[in-house]
């Protein structure tokens, strides 16, 4: 039943000629499939309509070739061609039973344009700030271009409405609209009428929007997603200044989205920020207009929901990652069912997916992006395809999850964990700094676990081979997890370095389990370039230890940057006083230290340690699953008919993976396998029926 607290989430809220069912608006989020896969963004987007939310968004969706942003895969609506994508997202979304948003958007400087090979177009003459850092310089545009640019927007508007759309944008936010661009003194020098004052910069915003309006009509809501501060003081957009830009402009949409900075500010980890961080910057500008605002915060809190409402910061309840770990959300507060809510544990896994041009998954989530591939449903699963029992030794997340949803389908699950707590890896890293929202990834499937009677666990209860045969389950998976390597094999190195037996080596293991070196100095060579080498050195440093942190790459926890984390792991580490070395590797570890080498000359060095921790690789425990195989004789006299290694034990990736992993297993179980190699749906490009070359080609 619905605790009345949270009623007033559930009014409906006018926006323009729309009305929105309730206050729960995922905003345009990124998701790695656009243009290459929109099959798959259809059926996403429709799963969160289902799920409650009254308005579901696209991602940024390029209006014209002067506006891509390859090679990350966004949506397009170059042109005519384009529709029939854009169009089928907004039908699964309206049969989800959402009004449907599309984000319009002209990149400006944020396109190299490396796939159409146009010329970028921006404020005034200027480098692209794409993240690859191109080589690519954009013109500063002329006033004709600017009427393109106009007419390019308003093009793209029409389509819109043509492919259904309830709810169109004009996107000014992040520092990757175009128009963003044009707002902010840090992009624009211009000294004619648009440049200079704000009335001058705020201009060009203002004739889309009207453009747009003009279009729209009545036939669809306009809203303008704008960044209420670039966090660059009186470089960029301030604060103070967007109270101003809602004085010349509040009125001219049907409903304010509020960002903040760029998209890295705007979404920041929760390692870096707690929910609802946005919170001060947005607080009073709904004041400044009569029309509705969205604004986001990680909110997973229907407490804190209600207070942006009813203290009057938010009139809509903006959300991206919260609706990617949970689709259903709206729905499971507006039930009461809050225990149900798999909570956003703020990783940012998934935008892993847009930087890495691959489908977003989710850690808390492993349905999301599997919706039309392989037919997955975050609340869904098909029922048990036989009478089988399974065995799941192990309880990290791989086991956890695989048990979770084995127990959905009606199986008898015997869950087993040799040790007395639960959890596995996440467990012991959400007591980590910084790291503590990661619980949650345990915390959500022992609370499902405890509701289903078809599932047993058993703690300390370690499993032998023996054991495993004795007890006659059918299926056994085998979810162990992994240990880091102490040996200094990873990337650089592959195969073990040489180590002084007389000195202490670490892995983080060993310093997660609370063993600390016996010395000050402490060398930890990162080979992983994931988050817990920085993680971990930054601990070690806030005890009082003297960190110097090496790795071979040019930056600390390098892959982070798909993540958007990078920059701030290394001011955090920097301001705990670690001592980095980057593009070097540690050699040899000695009686003294460490020996490195340069990656790029291989000009050899020392450093003096006490003690050194090795943040490489690791090693799956796969001891179990490897005997088992070696007896599969003996199978059939047991009753077994599988065993199948998940997660880290498997092959040792990240939590994500090792969720994805074990229900993967709980989805595939039972169920008839095809001759076709591959196990997903894909959309292929249809070639086209034009010829290759339209006029005679002479070869000299």
């Amino acid at each position: 039943m619905r605790d009345h607290r949270y009623d007033i989430l559930f009014e409906p809220v006018r926006i323009g000629p729309i009305t929105a069912r309730n206050r729960f608006f995922q905003v345009p989020h990124c998701n790695g499939m656009g243009y290459r896969d929109p099959s798959g963004e259809a059926a996403m987007r429709r799963t969160k309509a289902e799920g409650g939310w009254a308005v579901v968004c696209t991602e940024q969706v390029e209006i014209h070739p002067t506006s891509d942003i390859g090679p990350f895969i966004e949506l397009r609506l170059w042109d005519d061609q384009d529709m029939p994508a854009i169009a089928r997202i907004a039908e699964q979304i309206h049969e989800g039973g959402a009004l449907a948003g599309i984000e319009l958007a002209h990149n400006g400087l944020n396109s190299p344009n490396l796939i159409s090979r146009e010329t970028p177009l921006a404020p005034q003459h200027l480098p692209v700030v794409s993240w690859n850092l191109d080589p690519v310089q954009a013109r500063a545009m002329t006033k004709a271009d600017i009427v393109d640019l106009r007419k390019w927007h308003a093009d793209s508007v029409h389509r819109s409405l043509k492919a259904g759309y309830d709810i169109v944008y004009v996107y000014a936010g992040h520092a990757i609209g175009g128009l963003h661009h044009f707002l902010s003194r840090r992009y624009n020098n211009r000294t004619d009428e648009y440049g200079g004052s704000l009335e001058n910069r705020v201009r060009l915003i203002r004739e889309i929007l009207e453009d747009t309006r003009e279009i729209a009509d009545g036939k669809a809501a306009v809203a303008c997603r704008i960044s209420v501060d670039e966090l660059l003081g009186d470089d960029g957009i301030t604060r103070s200044e967007m109270e101003d830009v809602f004085g010349l402009i509040g009125e001219h949409p049907d409903l304010w989205d509020l960002v903040l900075g760029s998209w890295e500010d705007d979404s920041v980890t929760s390692r870096f920020g707690p929910e609802a961080e946005q919170e001060p910057y947005v607080t009073g500008l709904k004041q400044l207009t009569t029309k509705p605002v969205v604004g986001v915060g990680r909110f997973t809190s229907p407490d804190t929901m209600v207070r942006h409402v009813k203290s009057g910061i938010l009139d809509l309840i903006g959300a991206a990652r919260p609706s990617i770990a949970d689709p259903f959300m709206p729905n499971k507060i507006e039930r009461g069912d809050l225990a149900d809510i798999r909570e956003c544990i703020g990783c940012n896994i998934c935008v892993s997916g847009d930087f890495t041009m691959s489908p977003i998954r989710c850690t808390q989530n492993p349905t999301m992006g599997e919706e039309f591939r392989r037919g997955w449903h975050p609340e869904r699963i098909s029922v048990k395809g036989s009478d089988s029992s399974v065995l799941v030794v192990g309880a990290g997340p791989a086991g956890l999850e695989a048990a979770r949803a084995l127990g959905n389908r009606g199986y008898p699950v015997t869950l087993t964990e040799a040790s007395r707590v639960l959890g596995g890896r996440v467990a012991r890293e959400s007591k980590l700094p910084g790291l503590s929202a990661w619980i949650r990834v345990i915390d959500y499937r022992l609370q499902q676990l405890d509701r289903l009677d078809n599932v047993e666990v058993y703690r300390e209860s370690p499993m032998s081979t023996d054991d495993i045969l004795e007890y006659g389950f059918d299926h056994v998976v085998i979810a162990t997890g992994a240990s880091w390597r102490g040996d200094g094999v990873g990337r650089w190195h592959t195969h073990p370095i040489e180590i002084d037996s007389s000195t202490s080596v670490f892995t983080p293991d060993d310093i997660m389990a609370g063993a600390r070196p016996a010395g000050k100095r402490v060398v930890l060579f990162d080979d992983d370039h994931y988050y817990l080498g920085a993680v971990v050195a930054e601990m070690l440093a806030k005890e009082g230890f003297a960190v110097t942190l090496v790795t071979p790459v040019p930056q600390v926890s390098q892959w982070t940057t798909n993540t958007m984390e990078a920059h701030r792991i290394r001011a955090r580490i920097m301001e705990a006083g670690v001592d980095v070395r980057t593009d070097t590797a540690v050699t040899a570890v000695d009686a003294t230290g460490v020996q490195t080498a340069c990656r790029f000359t291989g000009r050899t060095g020392h450093l003096d340690a006490d003690a050194v921790v090795m943040v490489t690789a690791r090693l799956p425990h796969d001891e179990l699953y490897t005997q088992l195989h070696e007896r599969s004789d003996d199978w059939a006299a047991a009753g077994v008919r599988s065993v199948t290694g998940v997660g880290d034990a498997w092959a040792p990736s990240t939590i994500a993976a090792a969720v994805w992993s074990g229900h993967r297993f709980a989805e595939e179980l039972d169920v008839p396998r095809n001759d076709d190699p591959v196990p997903f749906r894909r959309e292929v490009t249809q070639l086209s029926i034009e010829p290759v070359f339209s006029t005679p080609v002479s070869v000299s």
